[in-house]
């Protein structure tokens, strides 16, 4: 079955007991019957500022960047660094019984997800609701 898009859940990393910003990603692929596939889920990201300093706009753009591709080594150019990434991405999908070759891959829609818990936490901790909420 095809692979309808790739999906970044973002969660908040804590419990919600402290200010300090720091958050999970589970990037996973979802085939065309809603199944999940997980890719990366070693993936995240912490920040100096506040809960009240950050909008869901900011983590949805940092999470992109977060799940990769990354920058390229000290020898590769951001060709070479992208073309590694896609072709990891891929064989980890291959080792789940999904096949799709690269050119593909690379050109499928990929959504972030905030969890409801993220969101909650991002709206307590400001003066309002988060105008960058859906």
């Amino acid at each position: 079955m095809p692979i309808k898009r790739l999906v970044s859940y973002v969660d908040a990393h804590d419990e919600g007991d402290t200010e300090d910003v720091s958050l999970a990603v589970r990037f996973e692929a979802e085939l065309d019957d809603g199944e999940l596939f997980p890719v990366l889920d070693d993936r995240g990201w912490s920040s100096s500022g506040t809960w009240s300093q950050v909008s869901s706009t900011e983590i949805e753009e940092t999470a992109r960047v977060v799940v990769g591709p990354d920058e390229p080594r000290d020898d590769e150019t951001w060709q070479e660094a992208e073309a590694s990434y896609w072709a990891y991405v891929r064989e980890l999908l291959v080792e789940q019984g999904i096949e799709i070759d690269v050119a593909n891959l690379r050109l499928l829609p990929h959504d972030v997800i905030l969890t409801r818990r993220l969101l909650d936490r991002i709206e307590a901790s400001s003066d309002g609701p988060d105008p960058d909420a859906n």
